[in-house]
Order: structure tokens, then C-alpha cells, then sequence
């Protein structure tokens, strides 16, 4: 297997080598939850402490979503938040997802992955200097070129996560 950050034939080179790096990790997240039952997906940690395998897949779904509408200079429709969110719930936390399936949360990644190939391809090289506002309250700025690199390293944070949430499981289980 040849490992390289190459992109679609549809979208220019950067964009495309940055678009890689996200479509990348999620063939890893694919992988590293492999096999997981649905105790294992909604573990939350030793005394129940972290968020379960399960809010962190739909955590990066909804982050992923929120930055393909900054990409497209749209707003994120009412129908998608509702679907997708919220991102953090009263508490400032992610919110519970329990009882939902492995299959499920990764077909609706899988959605907003191909969402974010469709929005990549309309975007050009110069396209990623442009500034786009994000965080909570909007307070913060950043160019597209960042964004499509902080898709792909907050899905790698999180799967730390899920990594380690895989070998408390088996260990508490075995």
C-alpha cells in the first residue's frame, strides 16, 4: 500500500493535498473502530468520566459540518443542526449520544466527508486565503487553508481518544 496525501483529479493541489489528509483519517477512523460492540461505543471511561467513543465520532461529524458550510460561505441549515447537533449541550459538554449505532454515527461522517469532497472541488489554491470566522460565538478567524488542516488534526485528537477508551474497555472487560 502506497501511502501519499494526493488528491482528487477534480480539485487543485493544495486544496486537494489538504482534503487527503481529512479523507485520510477517516479511513483510520474507520479502522480503529473496527469491531466495536455497542457497550464498547457507548463506554465512557473509567466511572463513567469522558465522553464515550460515540460523542466523539458525532462531535467531529458536527465540527466537520460546521467548517464545509464556512468553506461554501453559507450558513449551516436549521435541518442539519438538528440533525447533527448541538455542539456542546447546558453543561458545555458534548452531548450524551448513547445507543447509537457504529454503523449509523460513521454513515453520517460519511455524508459530511462527502459533502466536504463536493465543496473541495469547487475551490481553487487562492480560494484558501480566504478568512472565515468560527468558534462558539463566531470570535474567532482563520483561512480556509487552516480550517481544512484543523479538520483533519482534531479528527486524530479525538481518535487518541477513542484509542484509549478501546484499552480501558478491554481492560476493565478482561
Amino acid at each position: 500500500m502506497l501511502f501519499d496525501l494526493k488528491g482528487e483529479e477534480t480539485m487543485s493541489l493544495i486544496v486537494g493535498m489538504l482534503y487527503s489528509a481529512v479523507r485520510e483519517n477517516s479511513q483510520r477512523l474507520h479502522f480503529i473502530t473496527n469491531g466495536m460492540s455497542q457497550d464498547e461505543v457507548d463506554y465512557k471511561g473509567p466511572n463513567n468520566r469522558f465522553n464515550s467513543t460515540a460523542q466523539l465520532i458525532k462531535h467531529i461529524s458536527y465540527v466537520d459540518l460546521n467548517w464545509v458550510y464556512r468553506l461554501k460561505g453559507q450558513i449551516l441549515p436549521q435541518t442539519l443542526k438538528e440533525k447533527f447537533g448541538p455542539m456542546i449541550d447546558e453543561q458545555d459538554r458534548l452531548p450524551m449520544a448513547k445507543g447509537i449505532s457504529l454503523e449509523m454515527l460513521i454513515s453520517n461522517y460519511e455524508i459530511v466527508l462527502g459533502m466536504l469532497k463536493d465543496s473541495c472541488a469547487q475551490l481553487t489554491d487562492e480560494d484558501l486565503d480566504r478568512i472565515v470566522t468560527f468558534g462558539h460565538d463566531n470570535e474567532k478567524q482563520a483561512t480556509i487553508r487552516w480550517g481544512l488542516w484543523h479538520m483533519a488534526d482534531h479528527s486524530r485528537y479525538h481518535q487518541a481518544h477513542i484509542n484509549l477508551l478501546r484499552k480501558w474497555y478491554k481492560e476493565e472487560r478482561f
